[in-house]
């Protein structure tokens, strides 16, 4: 079968270098609004041809959505009219919206809501990298809603990535991402322009950015064309985790503040905790 990545990006363009890998389907098709993107794609053997969304929809079995959630929204519904037994898998990152827009569509069978817990900070063609899923997260959103035969052909394609499998509904999906991960983003960007406003009047202060700074702040490098998107359609969730760490920073700034040092050190215990859950 044919198959068609829509976005040739970091995620879709790793998906297409492990698919090539694994000889897992006659063509690969790359649809890319960017004719640069398109080029680049090409160069790199990412997909081995760029074609429009409405041939790609006639020419292919399998459309994968690799797209901004913003974009995804744009055009699922348009996408899903045009269908009859082809397969839709939506990648992106965020999920209530995205579900509730094709809830009564006709078609919404023919759709799988996935959502590959894995990326870098980087963007765009150049950033696809081999082995990008191995051992990843693969989190199936209301699958149970997907016909059967169209979700056993995402599962296959989750196994080509050799990625593990987690079910989920799209509430508990978008909280726990907004913890786990939007919150990593938001507080790097934070991070970043923290330091970036000192700098201005301490230019030397970046000499002594070592190991644990870059890692920290390494996610602000992240596009913000994919994830202004992503705060817009978690919305909530994102608020209430920021609503959590900003009263954790203003706890230990009081701390600090009233040199209750004692309570900065069963603080910090306190959130040592987390090797139980990251090893």
């Amino acid at each position: 079968m044919n198959i068609a990545i829509v976005g040739v990006g970091l995620i879709g363009g790793s998906i297409g270098i492990r698919l090539k890998e694994t000889k897992f389907c006659e063509k690969l098709v790359g649809v890319e609004r960017n004719e640069t993107n398109q080029k680049k794609a090409l160069q790199l053997g990412l997909v081995d041809e760029i074609q429009s969304l409405e041939e790609a929809l006639k020419s292919c079995k399998v459309l994968i959505l690799t797209v901004p959630v913003d974009a995804i929204m744009g055009i699922l519904p348009g996408i899903l009219d045009k269908v009859s037994d082809q397969v839709i898998i939506d990648m992106g990152s965020t999920k209530s919206n995205i579900l509730h827009l094709i809830q009564d569509h006709p078609n919404r069978g023919r759709y799988v809501a996935a959502h590959p817990m894995a990326g870098t900070e980087y963007s765009g063609p150049e950033a696809a990298i081999p082995n990008l899923f191995k051992d990843k997260m693969m989190v199936y959103v209301e699958a149970f809603k997907s016909d059967e035969d169209a979700f056993e052909i995402a599962d296959s394609i989750t196994d080509q990535l050799e990625m593990q499998t987690s079910f989920m509904n799209a509430e508990e999906h978008d909280m726990h991402t907004a913890y786990v991960s939007h919150i990593s983003h938001l507080t790097s960007f934070a991070l970043a322009l923290t330091v970036l406003e000192k700098e201005k009047s301490q230019g030397r202060i970046f000499e002594l950015a070592g190991s644990g700074f870059q890692s920290t702040v390494r996610l602000a490098k992240s596009s913000p064309d994919m994830w202004t998107p992503i705060f817009k359609q978690n919305r909530a969730n994102v608020l209430e985790v920021l609503e959590e760490h900003i009263k954790q920073l203003q706890h230990i700034y009081d701390k600090i503040e009233k040199e209750d040092y004692d309570a900065v050190h069963k603080w910090i215990k306190k959130s040592n905790k987390i090797k139980r859950i990251i090893k």
